[in-house]
């Protein structure tokens, strides 16, 4: 029998807490109840549906401390920078049992241990959780028990794969799977004007572009090869396929993604420096 879960509240489902919700409904998660908040009553009503109370900050006072009560599992939605100033104004109103659970990129255990009682933890999901398909890294603190870690692990287990390391790697996972989906996008916007630049009209390059990046994906994960196996089987000696790869070869796509990951890394550390 699947977990049944304590209730949930997600305080600012935008972005990263929507997705986290979208997946956790589609996978027909068993909870006690979720409440969640947002800034707008219009963003809130698009979320209300059966076990979803939605509140948003225009129409009910103290959101975010209605959304708590009873909640045992909360996940801190909002930007990294508001982080603080939310844990600040709401951790009278946790629940004294409750684990505090952030999906902000670079706002560390330490700094929200300065501020709740509660175990928390630091998490970095993906927005592919949406679908079911996210990585979710999961950094727990001295104060959660090995209990207390499994729980969380299942939660974000209903929406992907998980992951679970220390802090101190929590950033160089963001950089990876965290921001990953942007990568994909990005190359796939890119193939994309490249195929219109060939003379193929919007709705024809997008087809061609997109079940290419599907397809292949679906390849990769029912085949017992590797990637770069299956690149080989692709690329025919002295063939279109491989002098294409020859010129991406030159650019220098792992330099490219190195300096990247690198950059996103670093931007995480100035964010943490912020707290």
């Amino acid at each position: 029998m699947s977990t049944l879960f304590p209730r949930i509240a997600i305080l600012g489902a935008g972005s990263m807490g929507g997705a986290i919700l979208s997946g956790l409904l589609a996978a027909g998660a068993r909870t006690e109840g979720i409440t969640v908040t947002n800034r707008s009553e219009a963003k809130a009503a698009a979320l209300r549906t059966e076990g979803v109370v939605s509140l948003s900050h225009e129409t009910t006072t103290d959101a975010n401390r209605a959304a708590l009560r009873g909640a045992r599992l909360v996940l801190i939605g909002v930007k990294p920078a508001m982080v603080p100033d939310l844990l600040r104004d709401v951790r009278d109103a946790i629940e004294p049992g409750a684990l505090v659970v952030s999906v902000a990129a670079g706002v560390t255990i330490a700094s929200m241990e300065k501020l709740v009682a509660q175990p928390v933890f630091r998490t970095m999901p993906s927005t592919p959780s949406i679908v079911r398909r996210g990585v979710t890294g999961i950094a727990a603190s001295a104060r959660a028990s090995a209990e207390e870690t499994a729980l969380v692990r299942a939660l974000f287990e209903t929406v992907g794969a998980v992951i679970e390391l220390p802090e101190g790697r929590i950033d160089a996972l963001s950089a990876i799977s965290g921001s990953g989906p942007a990568y994909v996008f990005f190359l796939i916007e890119r193939l994309t004007q490249t195929a219109r630049n060939l003379g193929f009209d919007e709705a024809t390059a997008r087809l061609m572009v997109e079940q290419t990046f599907l397809g292949a994906s679906e390849l990769l994960a029912a085949s017992d090869a590797g990637p770069e196996e299956l690149r080989r089987r692709v690329t025919s000696p002295k063939g279109t396929t491989e002098r294409a790869i020859a010129v991406m070869d030159e650019a220098d796509l792992t330099g490219m993604f190195d300096a990247a990951t690198a950059s996103a890394i670093e931007r995480a550390r100035e964010l943490a420096a912020d707290d």
